[in-house]
């Protein structure tokens, strides 16, 4: 079938559904195919440890009907299901609205009719998968090479999203998403002490739009050799010591402290109580905007699903709202928050600003971190050494754990050097810092700048009951915060 053919027959499978609602009294509804391919490779040493590749294709319908949502969702492409599917929503929308106290309004959306694509100059899913393995076994090689390296793992995925999107307000838009990523990681074993390095990030290494490009610019191969052999020298480094200093964080570690303190204590549904399960609510509330000191004045936070190279990048959100770059922290107070057409209403904007998303066709949106940045600031990392008397740098997490407000946490790094009279000195082992959010951000005297920014990803950001995992991007910089309280993680 082609390409051509395909969206026809897409959208004449959703538009069945669309008719099917509106005719059954849905006041609104919108119908979404989601085909999605996934393909994850692991290797350890010169094994393939994990193959994994995946197909999944399915719409799922969502409707208002009396002030109230209703959601159907099916892996069945016929006009007949379409049909089923929409009326299955409505039923489920009128019965919701039995016990919903509060209507559901939306704010206005243009009806856009547009496609969008990721820029990929290699398609991940093309290349030859003994290519693949190649270049992963050349990597866990490399860190082989090192004494004393007990596992080297290095690992690859590709995922890649097509979705089509029609609403009964006349939307159409049809969207090509790409992520691909890989990394290495290196353990280090002796005398009851495990150490790990991970290059480019941990956790699967390092994800970002676009294809195999993303991989071959990592050059895993070259990296193998130094990682593992970090590893191996922080089996004998001096563990973390503990007290209150400055903390220098790299912008691996930063990451996740933008996406945990600020991305998700931001998020409208969490902040009105709507995500109060399993992913909790937010220490900030409704009066707090304008007004919250969220940090100091270098700190300067943007929700964006414009910026390129974001695994939270896209053109249009999944209730066909254009993706935007909004302010969430501007010279340290708090100005916007990340919204749907729902929530939006609820206080009073005029528009979301395009953060619904779902995992796939199965799952109903929720409001999702696109890219949650902190803008530079100036200088390098290095300029923000010298200014340090006595301090630590810790590069790349390890670990992370925060309450359900986001207000106290503990994050963990997996290695860390002292600072004295500016420069890098010894290597630590087991470094952690804890902090409460704002009192932290607030200690942020200084941002290095453009030239140490770089796009962030993460593959598994978990939200929502049932649970839907999510790709997020976060852009960063290395930042420098005083008066830390630090010392050993476990």
């Amino acid at each position: 079938m082609s390409a051509r053919v395909y969206l026809l027959a897409m959208n004449d499978l959703l538009t069945a559904a669309l008719d099917a609602a509106t005719s059954s009294g849905a006041d609104f509804a919108d119908a979404r195919a989601v085909e999605l391919a996934t393909e994850s490779i692991s290797v350890r040493a010169a094994t393939v440890e994990s193959l994994d590749r995946s197909e999944s294709l399915g719409f799922g319908v969502r409707v208002l009907a009396n002030g109230a949502w209703g959601y159907a969702a099916s892996a069945r492409l016929d006009a007949k299901e379409a049909i089923r599917v929409a009326r299955t929503a409505v039923e489920v929308a009128r019965a919701s609205a039995l016990v919903h106290s509060t209507p559901v309004h939306l704010v206005d959306e243009p009806a856009h009719v547009a496609s969008w694509s990721t820029p990929v100059a290699t398609d991940p899913f093309a290349v030859a998968l003994e290519d693949k393995v190649g270049l992963l076994v050349m990597a866990t090689q490399e860190m082989g090479k090192a004494a004393g390296i007990r596992v080297a793992r290095a690992t690859m995925d590709a995922y890649r999203q097509r979705s089509w999107f029609v609403s009964s307000e006349g939307a159409a838009i049809d969207q090509t998403i790409v992520n691909t990523g890989a990394g290495i990681e290196a353990t280090a074993v002796a005398d009851g002490d495990v150490q790990q390095r991970s290059y480019p990030a941990s956790f699967r290494g390092h994800l970002e739009a676009g294809g195999y490009e993303i991989v071959e610019r990592m050059d895993l191969p070259a990296n193998g050799q130094r990682v593992a052999e970090e590893a191996v020298a922080l089996l004998s480094a001096p563990e973390c010591p503990s007290g209150t200093t400055t903390l220098v964080l790299d912008g691996h570690q930063v990451m996740l402290q933008v996406h945990e303190s600020v991305g998700h204590p931001t998020e409208l549904d969490r902040v009105l109580g709507m995500e109060a399960a399993f992913a909790g609510t937010s220490f900030v509330g409704i009066p707090d905007l304008g007004r919250l000191s969220y940090g100091s004045e270098v700190v300067n936070i943007t929700s964006d699903a414009t910026a390129p190279g974001g695994v939270g990048t896209y053109g249009y959100d999944d209730e066909g709202v254009e993706g935007q770059r909004v302010d969430l922290v501007r010279n340290g107070v708090l100005v916007g928050f990340q919204t749907s057409r729902e929530t939006a209403a609820l206080v009073g904007q005029d528009r979301s600003n395009g953060t619904m998303r779902a995992e796939g066709w199965e799952n109903f949106p929720l409001i999702r971190m696109p890219n949650i940045n902190l803008l530079p600031g100036e200088g390098s990392l290095e300029d923000l050494l010298a200014d340090v008397d006595d301090g630590v740098y810790m590069a790349t997490n390890k670990s992370w754990s925060i309450d359900d407000k986001r207000k106290n946490f503990q994050f963990g790094c997996e290695i860390a050097w002292e600072i004295k009279d500016g420069r890098l000195g010894r290597m630590l082992k087991n470094p952690r810092y804890t902090g409460i959010t704002p009192v932290f951000w607030g200690s942020c005297d200084a941002v290095a700048g453009p030239g140490e920014w770089k796009m962030q990803g993460t593959p598994n950001c978990g939200k929502g009951q049932p649970g839907q995992t999510m790709r997020v991007g976060h852009g960063t910089s290395p930042a420098r915060f005083r008066n830390v309280s630090i010392g050993v993680g476990q």
